[in-house]
């Protein structure tokens, strides 16, 4: 026993004086290399490496777009600034905070340079070490055929005294490419072909197709005449046969909406399935728009929703936009405002991030229902008188006006033609009254270069540092003064100066009070804005449902907003195939003046690509879709279609609810007049004329041009009410009731009796006056019966 005691001893001081030596080995390991990680921004080889692989690779999963999209929206709680096509200085922070950072960034620097200096020497092995990795990993270039086969080729080889780092088709007319297997070929003559003669065709065959896009586009672009730009698409249908992926994008889409090439629906959907295998966004995105619209295809939410990611996996914005949309209704998934509003923040932030200060392009918002009624309606446009009156305030010296009109020349819209001439006099005019506006718009004018103004950064930088150093408390006693006149520039300016606290303490009610001024003129930034605080739940209560709302609104201002012009004029133009496809891509993407628009078209049974039998089903799954989006007309029509039974079942119950949403929540009069008639006839509802006489006196209220149909309902419910009065009444029991000496006095039938012999003399007075009253004409007498004279000889008997 003594002697197994002492081998338990000794085997307890052995395994403790292991686990000693594994302790400090791990002290010394992690005092070397991990304690690096526990300081915020030191990098170490893992973090660069995995930050270039993502960066690098654009197919990443939709949680990896996700969180992208989420890093670009900065945390506003923290005091990172709102930027979306603004620039804010360093400098216009306050002196305390300037002075707090810089101790914070020095005391940081210092941890950082201790950090460096201990692993310096490990972070260099190991970037070295992945980077012969790297190169070990990297293939080698084999020599095909030649006087060299097989050998690997040298690079770079000197070649007619050139040195070629990679390989080249110099020295071969057929423009094959080759290298060398040593460094002189001139000295060694050895050499190879870089590719097969199968590669080598194929890889010209592919530069031709690129010559002839490339040649295809620059017409397009350069050109205003529709006949031209038929032109641009022949090269491009040429380059589309050469399996050149942009030109069959570009052709795939102009045969879907027919551009510049007759519309041909099949055509396009077997190029988007081939771009579609290779890969394209464009092309998932374009095949899931067929199968979600049953263009071509049976229709099939499930499938459109699979080529919607695939598409939005690609970077797609336009898919990005109909999955948010669809996450946000609920279509062909379950509702998700968290989901939609990833979506939408992702397409947004590329919105505001392309437009300018002017509030983005003005999305003409035409209803072909409207139009009907109202032919010649305005359509949004400014009218010349109102233009008049800016040049009048301008011309004055305003410096608002100026600058607006600039905007207004710069980028063209609501009825004024792009003039970059005019635009460069109105922000001449601006700046040189001290207006940084239109110091930043040269600039920009400057930067960008245009016919009028010729292209220089020097000049650009001049004017964007003129602007820059403005003094913020000038700045913003100015900016005060334009919100307070209604200007939506200085609203949103003056927000930003707010919720940045530059040149005012920061106040993030304040912010959202010029914001939310700024949205009402319609300032697309300050939609952006406000959605980033309802987001992040910055100076109000975080709210997803709104943010969403003001995030579509901004994602609605995008490019893509300019089909619903080309739609329209489709229209106008008589092609309403061309503009109910369009229309049926905007509704996609969750436009609801689209989405109104495609079912007009529907109802009116204008569009010949679907069959006849399916156009009141599709009209009313759209007017459904635009319905819920706040539209009075569709919700109407969808009270009309359930009444009437197009396009589903007779159901007065539903048309009666339909109605209902619509008087109750947008105060229709015709859903009022509506109401009261099925009250009246007791059409899905319980008949009573007293809420039918309610209802068509709140329509005739509602609207004057529902008085007359009103009154006519009106007077035709009295006949109705009155005759079914008498019928629900016994005359012969009333009578019975009726006590006539109680209620005329014991002697009634005397006076009842005296009352009926009047009426009888008066009417035979009456009578008798008549008779008298009728003339007689002069020199007539009444005729005397002749009698047959006595007869003078009679027969004998």
């Amino acid at each position: 026993m003594g002697q197994r005691a002492r081998l338990l001893l000794l085997l307890c001081l052995v395994v403790l004086w292991v686990a000693g030596l594994a302790a400090a080995a791990w002290l010394l390991y992690a005092s070397h290399v991990l304690s690096p990680t526990s300081f915020p921004g030191v990098p170490t080889s893992h973090t660069l490496l995995s930050t270039t692989d993502e960066e690098g690779n654009q197919d990443e999963s939709l949680e990896s777009k996700t969180l992208s999209a989420e890093d670009q929206v900065k945390d506003h709680s923290t005091g990172t600034r709102v930027v979306a096509g603004q620039i804010f200085l360093e400098s216009g922070k306050s002196d305390s905070q300037s002075e707090d950072e810089e101790s914070f960034h020095s005391q940081e620097e210092e941890k950082e340079n201790s950090l460096e200096e201990l692993n310096s020497l490990e972070m260099s092995n190991l970037l070295n070490k992945d980077l012969e990795e790297a190169e070990v990993q990297s293939p080698v270039l084999t020599a095909i055929g030649g006087t060299a086969d097989g050998e690997p080729c040298h690079f770079p080889f000197l070649f007619m005294e050139k040195e070629y780092p990679e390989c080249t088709a110099d020295g071969r007319e057929d423009g094959r490419l080759w290298c060398a297997t040593t460094y002189d070929y001139k000295e060694d003559q050895k050499w190879g072909f870089c590719e097969t003669e199968e590669q080598s065709n194929k890889r010209r065959q592919m530069q031709e197709a690129e010559d002839v896009y490339q040649t295809g586009m620059k017409i397009l672009n350069e050109s205003s005449k529709k006949a031209q730009k038929k032109e641009a698409y022949q090269y491009l249908l040429k380059a589309a046969d050469m399996n050149h992926t942009k030109a069959m994008e570009k052709v795939s889409y102009a045969l879907l909406f027919g551009d510049y090439l007759k519309q041909n629906i099949q055509s396009s959907k077997e190029l988007f399935e081939k771009l579609t295998e290779e890969g394209s966004p464009k092309g998932q995105m374009a095949l899931g728009f067929l199968y979600a619209s049953g263009l071509g295809v049976n229709s099939s939410q499930a499938k459109a929703l699979v080529y919607y990611t695939f598409g939005a996996l690609g970077g797609n914005l336009i898919a990005h936009m109909i999955l948010g949309y669809r996450y946000w209704v609920g279509i062909g998934v379950l509702p998700s405002c968290e989901s939609a509003l990833t979506h939408y923040r992702l397409v947004a932030n590329h919105v505001a991030s392309d437009i300018s200060l002017t509030g983005g392009t003005v999305v003409q918002r035409i209803r072909l229902a409207d139009e009907v009624e109202n032919p010649g309606m305005a359509s949004g446009m400014l009218e010349d008188d109102l233009i008049q009156y800016y040049q009048f305030l301008a011309e004055k010296g305003d410096v608002q006006a100026q600058v607006g009109l600039g905007q207004l020349h710069l980028h063209g819209g609501r009825g004024v033609e792009q003039n970059h001439q005019r635009a460069f006099e109105y922000f001449n005019q601006a700046a040189n009254a001290g207006n940084s506006h239109a110091m930043a718009f040269l600039g920009k004018m400057y930067s960008e270069g245009s016919d009028v103004v010729p292209q220089s950064n020097e000049t650009a930088l001049q004017y964007f540092k003129k602007a820059a150093d403005m003094n913020y408390e000038l700045a913003l006693k100015y900016f005060q003064k334009a919100a307070e006149q209604g200007w939506v520039d200085g609203q949103l300016q003056l927000g930003s100066m707010y919720y940045n606290g530059i040149g005012v303490k920061r106040d993030y009610k304040q912010a959202l009070k010029y914001f939310n001024l700024a949205s009402q003129g319609g300032h697309i930034l300050a939609f952006y804005n406000l959605a980033q605080m309802h987001a992040t739940g910055t100076g109000v209560m975080r709210s997803c449902h709104t943010a969403v709302e003001l995030f579509k609104n901004v994602c609605e201002r995008g490019r893509w907003s300019e089909r619903l012009m080309t739609a329209y004029n489709s229209y106008k133009d008589g092609d309403s195939n061309s503009a109910v496809v369009q229309y049926l891509l905007l509704a996609e993407q969750g436009y609801e003046v689209a989405q109104s628009n495609a079912a007009f078209i529907f109802d009116q049974k204008e569009a010949s690509i679907v069959e006849e039998n399916e156009t009141y089903p599709r009209a009313l799954l759209h007017w459904n879709r635009a319905a819920s989006q706040g539209y009075t007309v569709a919700r109407i029509k969808l009270g009309d279609y359930h009444f009437y039974g197009f396009g589903t079942d007779v159901d007065y119950e539903t048309a009666f609810i339909h109605y209902r949403l619509a008087s109750e929540q947008q105060h229709s009069a015709q859903a009022m007049f509506n109401l009261g008639y099925m009250h009246e006839k007791g059409l899905g509802i319980k008949q009573d004329l007293h809420l039918a006489k309610r209802f068509y006196d709140m329509a005739a209220e509602a609207s004057p041009d529902a008085q007359v149909p009103v009154f006519l309902a009106l007077c035709k419910l009295r006949v109705i009410y009155s005759l079914q009065y008498v019928r629900e009444i016994n005359i012969r029991e009333v009578f019975s009731h009726v006590d006539m000496d109680q209620l005329l006095g014991p002697e009634w039938d005397l006076y009842l009796m005296t009352i009926i012999a009047l009426l009888l003399g008066t009417i035979i007075a009456y009578r008798q006056r008549q008779h008298q009253a009728i003339p007689r004409p002069a020199g007539l007498r009444p005729a005397v019966p002749q009698q047959e004279p006595p007869p003078e000889h009679q027969p004998p008997q």
